[in-house]
């Protein structure tokens, strides 16, 4: 009995010890309707976003969580497996841990597939899923990139930028490297940038820049690597999960930057059929960070959507 209770305490510590890897902190008050923000990556951080929106938009009496995936960021944990089933068995310990029967999801970029795919398996949970430049069609999203920057290198004779592009298309698809590779021709480009910086998109850039949340922007190189290797769903399209979401009548949302470069119009389109026109905004001067980008815009839609 007494070796039982041992290893019962044992595996208890355990857990503790995990959750106590999981970096997070709440902005508002805890009875206003509650957002769990899923940042980018994988090897991203909430860090930006807690840096420049989290206060903001708790201030429009919303209670707003911000936390960094296990082994991302300033959830430093070494036995990290960066699968998704992890993110959702670490979302699930996230609600216990600030008592939510229900969220509301703001999910970001890879975010997007994490959000995803914990609504598909715990619809109870998700009063409504915001897509923010998220992915949902990676394979379209990789070939999008490709085939521009390829127009763009032709038209600017640019020889190297042809050669690259044309190696990375003969990697493999489903490969930590062949992500990599195309993601720095997307930022060669500039297409995460927004085209014309406003003075609120600049000073909220330079707040960042100085502050304490800048300078946690930690980054796990090897997260994308154990992603692929552990990860069978690495490259995937969730249009027939949303679609299924829909069904479900939890509340699906979508806001995009209109000038996001790593988006075709057919993308967007698609996932305006989905989430349904009412429920869909694309704003102007924006690319892949419209909480950045057009702040004001992006807290002003989400409020109306959901009040």
């Amino acid at each position: 009995m007494k070796k039982l209770l041992v290893i019962f305490v044992f595996f208890i510590s355990l857990i503790i010890n995990a959750q106590n890897n999981i970096y997070s902190k709440s902005y508002g008050k805890s009875e206003n309707p509650a957002f769990i923000f899923i940042h980018g990556g994988p090897r991203g951080n909430a860090t930006l976003f807690e840096g420049t929106t989290a206060q903001t938009l708790s201030e429009k009496g919303f209670y707003v969580i911000v936390y960094d995936r296990r082994g991302e960021g300033r959830s430093v944990d070494t036995t990290a497996t960066f699968t998704f089933q992890e993110s959702i068995k670490d979302l699930n310990a996230l609600y216990q841990k600030y008592n939510l029967k229900k969220a509301n999801i703001i999910a970001h970029s890879f975010g997007g597939l994490v959000g995803t795919l914990f609504t598909e398996q715990n619809p109870e949970k998700v009063q409504s899923l915001i897509l923010a430049g998220a992915l949902f069609s990676q394979q379209e999203t990789y070939d999008h990139i490709l085939k521009t920057s390829k127009q763009i290198a032709k038209e600017k004779s640019d020889s190297l930028m042809l050669s690259e592009i044309a190696e990375t298309e003969t990697l493999d698809k489903n490969s930590a490297e062949y992500r990599k590779k195309t993601y720095e021709i997307a930022s060669h480009n500039n297409y995460f940038k927004m085209p014309n910086p406003t003075v609120e998109s600049n000073q909220l850039r330079a707040n960042y820049e100085s502050s304490e949340f800048r300078k946690n922007n930690i980054r796990n190189d090897n997260a994308p690597i154990l992603f692929y290797k552990n990860e069978s769903r690495n490259n995937i399209d969730s249009k027939s999960i949303l679609k299924k979401i829909r069904k479900q009548n939890i509340k699906l949302f979508a806001i995009y930057g209109k000038q996001d470069g790593i988006f075709s119009s057919k993308q967007l389109n698609d996932l305006r059929n989905i989430v349904s026109d009412k429920n869909f905004k694309l704003i102007d001067n924006c690319s892949h960070y419209p909480f950045v980008d057009q702040q004001q815009t992006f807290i002003d839609t989400i409020a109306k959507w959901l009040k």
